[in-house]
């Protein structure tokens, strides 16, 4: 019998060997995504300290490292989980695909008023992520290409005809712009920023311009204001 039970472990595939992490492990990864979120947030990748976040995760500075191998392991760790994807055993967040995902996108704003330190964390790591080296350009670079991808497939959903797909390409940038800007400004100053509302504002005449067709204002490539 022992010996049976030892072939039968040696024929089966290593991943079905391996456990999923147990709910305490779990809460303490995800305890110390949320504390990293909040010093990545504060002072950048670059002056955010591994002490500092196993601290407010009410760990070590060695256990910290046991569950994400390294800083920059657990950067992209953080950036991964701020998007809801799957990462460490953590269950990713369901989004809505085609027309709904518009309206999940203000949705998500909206959800963004409530998380300030997820914002800020974005907006500071985004923004150094420009930088030379910068362990998480690859990833913004992705992030951002699939997220452009994604809009010009729900926006041509969204159309009731062929619209031009440089012109869906564009709308698709000015809305991740908008976005991302408006994220800035709202971080400086939230009294003066209603970002739920100026996202939905541009999102429906940006698309509503591409389904009618319209193009109101034509302003020849390399053209310079008047004097």
């Amino acid at each position: 019998m022992t010996n049976g039970s030892v072939a039968d472990r040696r024929a089966t595939p290593a991943a079905q060997l391996v456990q999923k992490p147990q709910k305490r492990t779990l809460e303490r990864r995800e305890a110390v995504l949320k504390a990293a979120l909040s010093v990545f947030g504060a002072r950048g990748y670059n002056n955010g300290a591994l002490a500092e976040i196993a601290a407010q995760a009410g760990m070590t500075h060695a256990g910290v490292l046991h569950h994400f191998g390294s800083k920059e392991g657990l950067l992209i760790a953080v950036l991964q989980y701020r998007d809801g994807e799957e990462v460490a055993g953590i269950a990713r967040r369901e989004q809505p695909t085609g027309k709904a995902f518009l309206g999940h996108l203000i949705d998500t704003v909206r959800e963004n008023t409530t998380r300030p330190g997820v914002v800020q964390a974005y907006a500071v790591l985004s923004a150094e992520s420009v930088t030379d080296g910068h362990p998480a350009q690859d990833y913004f670079r992705g992030r951002l290409d699939g997220l452009r991808e994604k809009l010009i497939s729900v926006i041509n959903e969204s159309t009731d005809f062929v619209a031009d797909q440089q012109e869906v390409s564009d709308t698709a940038s000015a809305l991740i712009a908008v976005m991302d800007g408006l994220q800035v400004q709202w971080l400086l100053d939230p009294a003066a920023v209603d970002m739920p509302r100026t996202v939905a504002m541009v999102l429906e005449e940006l698309v509503g311009r591409l389904m009618a067709g319209r193009r109101d204002i034509e302003v020849p490539m390399g053209a310079t204001p008047a004097d």
